[in-house]
């Protein structure tokens, strides 16, 4: 083959290829040979069959196989002979390929950047250590209670506050018309719960037992049911009964409805989750940490194939949120030109951070292995209660989800690396202190 390079701009590599015809006319004509002495027709003997029959029923088809075939070895051939690291897969354009004639292609890649991640062991991490004071495990002890208690009837009717449950029937209507679900007697509705269609239980602050009152709301735009999704609707409604809950005593009984032998055992088991909680927070915010350090300390160009598909994925939801009215507030002021620049921005440190911990990990002969896959696999399934073979299957066979599946695995693993290698410090804070610090990161 002929090879001649077109481009080599930065990360930016093209190729224009040449296939002498008479290369991939020897290919096809030996798959033609093995196809006849194999094949099968009415009135000939196996092996037996004329090769212009064997060449008018299957040289079209072989010739494709063999087209994609030579263009896979040889792109792969041009890759390994001129030691190119591609970033991602390699896009080919046929720019001719007629009867008779040497075929032709665009070869298309982006390279990887030379990188040469900085010594880890001089990076000072602070990880955050939260003390929780028993006063922390009472309060969930008692919202525990509470999530556990019992509703029963308001003695004296008041005006109804976050909180409370109101009994009320409902008929629904969207455009004039009643819909299937739209409608219900003795329904329980926790205002503040955020369990009704959003603006549903605002409506009901201040109402009274007896009350009748219309409720104009607007089904979300991700609304699980099409024929509603976006839609207008108003509710008549009647207030029927008010009630409160009255929270479970903290005790043995309330650890036993839990499934624990005692309060000790379910204090102990509250403690626990606690603990796991913030850990899972402390961890995240020491990742965060070590990124931020990592993206300030490395600065080297990323493929633009990469960047590009990044960026796409991010402003695609983007769109979305802005179409669900989800926008970040600070955003909604901004022209499409400056957040277009701002979600680039952010692509570009995704996507030079992946490369960087990708690198970092090579080196490191950091890997996912096979079991840890297939744990994060299982737990996936159990997702989906009852599809959950169906699920591991969909992994199976289908290599590119397994790669997603694998990714943030692989990240974890490369995280922990380098906060092995580095030098981390530790600063206890209480439950308040570390609330604050998450609020004021967040807000950076």
């Amino acid at each position: 083959m002929n090879v001649t390079e077109t481009i080599a701009d930065g990360l930016r590599r093209e190729f224009k290829v040449v296939v002498p015809a008479k290369q991939l006319r020897d290919r096809v004509d030996s798959r033609l040979k093995d196809q006849q002495r194999t094949m099968r027709l009415p009135g000939f003997r196996p092996g037996k069959v004329p090769m212009n029959l064997v060449d008018k029923h299957w040289r079209q088809h072989l010739t494709g196989e063999e087209l994609q075939r030579t263009i896979g070895d040889t792109s792969a051939q041009i890759v390994t002979e001129r030691g190119l690291r591609p970033a991602g897969q390699p896009k080919v354009e046929i720019t001719n390929f007629a009867d008779g004639a040497d075929l032709e292609y665009k070869l298309a890649l982006d390279l990887l950047p030379d990188i040469e991640p900085g010594d880890l062991s001089n990076l000072e991490l602070e990880r955050t250590v939260v003390e929780i004071p028993e006063a922390e495990v009472t309060q969930a002890l008692d919202r525990l209670a509470r999530e556990q208690g019992q509703s029963e009837p308001v003695a004296e009717p008041k005006p109804a506050e976050s909180g409370d449950i109101l009994v009320i029937d409902f008929v629904g209507r969207v455009d004039g018309k009643e819909f299937q679900g739209g409608t219900a007697e003795g329904h329980y509705a926790r205002l503040g719960s955020g369990m009704l269609i959003p603006g549903f239980e605002d409506q009901f602050f201040g109402a009274w037992v007896g009350d009748k009152r219309q409720v104009n709301v607007t089904f979300p735009p991700n609304y699980p049911r099409p024929e509603l999704a976006g839609k207008p609707a108003e509710f008549d409604v009647t207030v029927k009964e008010q009630r409160r809950i009255v929270p479970s005593a903290v005790d043995d009984a309330l650890a036993r409805s839990l499934g624990l032998e005692s309060l000790d055992a379910l204090t102990k088991r509250v403690r626990e989750q606690l603990e796991t909680e913030y850990k899972v927070a402390c961890r995240l915010r020491l990742k965060r940490q070590l990124l931020d350090k990592l993206a300030a300390s490395h600065d080297f160009a990323v493929p633009p194939t990469l960047l590009e598909d990044e960026f796409n994925a991010i402003w695609r939801q983007v769109e979305a949120d802005r179409a669900a009215g989800r926008l970040d507030p600070e955003d909604k002021d901004k022209s499409e030109d400056e957040l277009k620049a701002e979600y680039r921005a952010i692509a570009t440190r995704r996507v030079r951070l992946g490369l960087l911990l990708s690198e970092i990990g090579r080196r490191s002969n950091v890997e996912v292995k096979q079991d840890e896959l297939a744990r994060a696999m299982t737990t996936e399934a159990r997702r989906y209660p009852g599809q959950e073979s169906k699920v591991i299957e969909f992994y199976q066979n289908h290599p590119e989800a397994m790669a997603q599946l694998r990714a943030p695995l692989y990240e974890d693993k490369v995280v922990d690396y380098i906060i092995d290698a580095a030098k981390v410090s530790e600063r206890r804070v209480t439950p308040e202190q570390f609330a604050e610090e998450l609020k004021q990161d967040n807000a950076a």
